[in-house]
């Protein structure tokens, strides 16, 4: 990343072109909008598209952003979505990330990155500064990840990717803490 600038803005309406930009056409993935892990399925399939984007943009104007837009060098170029754990309905109820403990946790459920800017070694570093940014709002000192892990010689779409990939999140710092299946670690990080 020599010579290259990686800065963070919250998504709140002054953002949500930028957000849109990073998000492409589509919503990211079939139109989730950064939505499928706050509502239930059938309500994220019946929203799809449209629906995603304009339940996305009432939390945008909201109080509490529910995510960041990440700017390389002043270019919208990444997008993180997280919360408290209790803010993702699916994930409250899935048994495979079901909670580790009583702990307070920030939740991260999706890490996007422009098409242009995917394969170039910036998400430990994406993982980094949104973690800086959550250091600097949240009273919560931990924050949790759910990745995958791709096997070797295969890559992992932007929908089974929308987690992040687990070597980058323990490039940045990550430890795992849970396992319940061999390719999604839960994994969690220490705010100083």
């Amino acid at each position: 990343m020599s010579g290259l600038t990686l800065t963070v803005k919250s998504l709140e309406s002054a953002t949500w072109d930028d957000f849109e930009t990073v998000m492409g056409k589509r919503g990211g993935a079939r139109g989730c909008w950064c939505m499928h892990w706050r509502l239930r399925i059938d309500e994220w399939m019946e929203n799809k598209g449209e629906g995603n984007k304009a339940a996305m943009r009432e939390l945008a104007e909201g109080d509490r952003s529910p995510g960041i837009v990440g700017y390389l060098n002043h270019e919208p170029v990444a997008w993180c979505g997280f919360g408290d754990r209790a803010d993702f309905s699916r994930l409250r109820r899935s048994t495979l990330l079901k909670s580790v403990d009583d702990e307070p946790v920030v939740s991260l459920t999706c890490l996007f990155m422009v098409k242009s800017h995917r394969g170039e070694g910036l998400l430990s570093a994406w993982i980094a500064a949104v973690c800086g940014h959550i250091a600097k709002t949240s009273p919560t000192r931990i924050v949790e990840a759910y990745p995958v892990e791709p096997r070797k010689r295969r890559r992992a779409g932007p929908d089974t990717a929308m987690t992040g990939i687990s070597s980058a999140f323990t490039d940045a710092g990550f430890t795992e803490v849970a396992r319940r299946k061999h390719d999604r670690p839960v994994l969690r990080y220490e705010l100083p």
